[in-house]
């Protein structure tokens, strides 16, 4: 940024937005991040010291993703009803009765649905972020506060791993921790002066829109969906199943968003200057790399799996990134609407439908069945993507847009 910029973001209009207003939403939203770190990891330790089979944690998951999917649809009406700040509130008060219902002691079916709960309201907060800060920003750095964003979102992550080491399990200390920070995050948007947007327009589902528009980005978002929550959410699982420890689990997941960091950035640079839907491939072929190396030196030393996952996890985050920008590159402006939305239904679908599969499948095969189930997706996903290679160009250099880094553990960036 320039001199200016350290002052004030310009928006389209002329107006100024602070960019302190800008800094606290996406402040608010890693500090959410922590909590949200943090209680992936404790809830499988948690019931895995407790007993519980893993099939437990599974289910949990798969209500997680259930609220996500009725987050998505259902975020859109609360926003037109309320404005986005007490949107914001309301979805932050739900995640702390979330956590103070997990905290009150250890029932799998309480939390069962407290996480449908969570999954509603946290997959709430980021739709309203990122529409907050899609239109507080100008055109002319979007793509740079924007990646700002999704990285201190995943930092955020790490450092909630991170955490998990220090925390007694047998207590509520997690759960503690867990509200504390959601609620520290809902200072930086109490006393944001960035103004509210207007009240969003209803945009519409339309896969088969959106599908002529881009197959490659919509099968993007329906592998990815899945894939992502199938190896970020049954990592923990199957760790802690195996007798991982406490903190060897909080290491393997501390490290896992470290991949994310390290491949979207040269992944979209190259993407950037050749058809993206070849970088697509490689990613794919990581993914499925990844995946058979977890299941062939599963139950190795520690640095070995923390080696595996953070490819693995970083090869699938890529694949969200890459497939939004594949689509915007091939829409037109009038499309975008449409485009946003059917993708993120796509997205949602997925991440509700697969880690149910996997949940099913963990009971009959045991919980590495997630490994092949993340396997196959992916292999399916560049197989299509090899054939629309072969039957469909490239769009024209000069026509496509420019990557920016992005996190398959947020919905895509559409106005609700």
């Amino acid at each position: 940024m320039d001199q200016r910029d350290d002052v004030a973001v310009a928006v389209d209009e002329g107006e100024q937005t602070p960019a302190i207003a800008v800094a606290g939403v996406i402040l608010a939203m890693a500090l959410v991040a922590v909590g949200n770190g943090l209680m992936f990891g404790y809830i499988p330790i948690s019931l895995g010291a407790a007993g519980y089979a893993p099939t437990w944690a599974g289910s949990i998951l798969t209500g997680l993703s259930a609220g996500g999917l009725a987050g998505c649809l259902l975020t859109g009406m609360l926003v037109r009803r309320v404005g986005h700040a007490r949107a914001y509130m309301v979805f932050s008060a739900l995640i702390v009765l979330s956590n103070v219902a997990i905290g009150a002691g250890t029932y799998p079916v309480v939390w069962i649905a407290a996480r449908v709960l969570y999954g509603f309201a946290i997959c709430g907060l980021f739709i309203v972020a990122q529409s907050w800060l899609n239109d507080a920003v100008g055109n002319n750095i979007r793509g740079r506060v924007m990646a700002i964003f999704y990285v201190a979102y995943v930092v955020g992550l790490g450092v909630g791993s991170f955490l998990l080491r220090f925390v007694d399990i047998s207590g509520a200390d997690a759960a503690l921790l867990g509200i504390a920070f959601n609620a520290i995050s809902i200072l930086p948007v109490g006393l944001t002066r960035l103004r509210q947007p207007p009240a969003p327009q209803a945009a519409s589902v339309a896969l088969a829109r959106a599908w002529r528009i881009s197959p490659v980005g919509v099968a993007g978002m329906l592998a990815v969906g899945g894939v992502s929550m199938l190896v970020t959410g049954f990592a923990p699982i199957h760790a802690t199943a195996s007798g991982f420890s406490q903190q060897e689990v909080a290491t393997l997941l501390f490290a896992m968003p470290l991949g994310t960091l390290l491949f979207q950035i040269p992944f979209g640079w190259i993407s950037d200057r050749t058809d993206r839907r070849h970088v697509l491939v490689a990613a794919g072929l990581l993914v499925v790399i990844g995946g058979l190396a977890a299941s062939r030196f599963d139950g190795s030393a520690l640095p070995i799996m923390v080696a595996i996952y953070v490819v693995w996890s970083g090869a699938s985050e890529s694949i969200y990134s890459l497939s939004s920008a594949h689509a915007s590159d091939r829409a037109h402006k009038d499309d975008l609407v449409a485009l946003s939305s059917s993708m993120l239904f796509a997205w949602s679908l997925s991440g509700f439908v697969v880690p149910g599969l996997g949940t099913v499948l963990t009971a009959i095969y045991g919980t590495q069945a997630f490994m092949h189930v993340a396997v196959v997706i992916a292999a399916l996903f560049t197989a299509f993507v090899l054939w629309r290679l072969r039957i469909s160009r490239a769009v024209p250099a000069g026509e496509a847009g420019s990557f920016s880094p992005m996190s398959a553990q947020l919905p895509p960036s559409v106005d609700p």
